[in-house]
C-alpha cells in the first residue's frame, strides 16, 4: 500500500515559531502550509516551501479564518462568497512565496474552524471548492472522507484525497471531536501509531463510543503544533513501514 504523510507546517509568525517544522519535513511527505491568516507570514512560507523543496516534501495551501489570536480555531460568521475569496486569497498567496522557492503548490486542505464547518456544512464545503478550482482545477483537495467536504471536491470536478487523523478523535458524524471534549486529542505516540495500522487495516475509523465508520484511506495526518508531534510523526511512519508501506506523496 502507497500512503502519504502529512502535516500543518509554517505555523509561527513574525519572530515566533510553533513546532519543529524542520524535523517534521525529515519525515512526512506532504507539507500544509498556514497561508498568513490563522498564522504563517512571507517570510516563513517562503522558507518553509524551500526546506519542503529540499527534502522532497509535496506543499499544499492550508487556509482558514483570518484569526491569528484564536488561530482560526474559532467559526467566524461569514457568507459563502466571503469564504470563497478567503480561501483563494490564501491559496494565490502561497502560489506567490512557493515560486520564489522554485517548488509547486500541489494540493489544499482546509484548516481548524473552517475545515470542521466544511464537514458539517455542504455550503461551506461547497464554497471552498469553488475556490480551489476557481485558482486551479488541478489542485488536489484533501478531505475528510464521507462529509460534505468530499461531496463538494467530487461536484466540483477536482481530485479528492482522504484523510485520516492519527492524532485525533472521531464523533459518531465522522468528523473530529471539539478539542474540548475528553479523549479528543491523542498525546501518546505509540497509541497514535497502533491507530493508524489499525485504520489502515480495517477500512475503518472508530468513534469515541466504538462504532466502526468505513473510510477510504489515501493520507494519514499528524499535527505538527502539539509537543510531541515530532515523536509521533517518527512513531507513525515507522509503524507504517513496518506493515510495508511505501511512503509517498500523493501528487508526484
Amino acid at each position: 500500500m502507497r500512503i502519504d504523510l502529512n502535516s500543518d507546517l509554517g505555523e509561527g509568525f513574525g519572530p515566533w515559531r510553533m513546532g519543529d517544522d524542520g524535523a517534521m519535513l525529515d519525515i512526512v511527505t506532504s507539507a500544509n502550509l498556514a497561508c498568513g491568516f490563522h498564522a504563517g507570514d512571507p517570510g516563513i512560507m517562503v522558507a518553509t516551501a524551500a526546506a519542503a523543496k529540499a527534502r522532497g516534501v509535496a506543499l499544499g495551501a492550508h487556509p482558514g479564518f483570518r484569526d491569528l489570536e484564536g488561530f482560526g480555531r474559532r467559526p467566524l460568521p461569514l457568507s459563502a462568497k466571503e469564504i470563497e475569496h478567503l480561501v483563494a486569497y490564501q491559496v494565490g498567496a502561497l502560489m506567490g512565496c512557493a515560486a520564489l522557492a522554485c517548488h509547486a503548490v500541489t494540493h489544499v486542505k482546509a484548516h481548524g474552524a473552517l475545515a470542521n464547518l466544511s464537514n458539517a456544512e455542504p455550503g461551506v464545503a461547497a464554497a471552498i471548492a469553488r475556490a480551489v478550482r476557481g485558482v486551479d482545477r488541478d489542485l488536489v483537495l484533501v478531505v475528510m472522507p464521507g462529509l460534505p467536504s468530499e461531496r463538494a471536491g467530487l461536484d466540483a470536478g477536482l481530485r479528492v484525497v482522504r484523510e485520516v487523523y492519527a492524532d485525533r478523535a472521531y464523533g459518531e458524524d465522522g468528523n473530529l471531536t471539539p478539542r474540548g471534549m475528553t479523549g479528543a486529542v491523542i498525546a501518546d505516540p505509540a497509541e497514535a501509531a497502533a491507530r493508524v495500522v489499525r485504520m489502515l487495516e480495517e477500512g475503518v475509523v472508530r468513534t469515541l463510543s466504538g462504532r466502526a465508520i468505513p473510510v477510504a484511506i489515501e493520507t494519514v495526518c499528524v499535527h505538527g503544533d502539539t509537543p510531541d508531534a515530532v515523536a509521533m510523526a517518527r512513531a507513525v511512519r515507522a509503524a507504517l513501514e513496518a506493515k510495508g508501506c511505501v511512503l509517498g506523496p500523493f501528487v508526484a
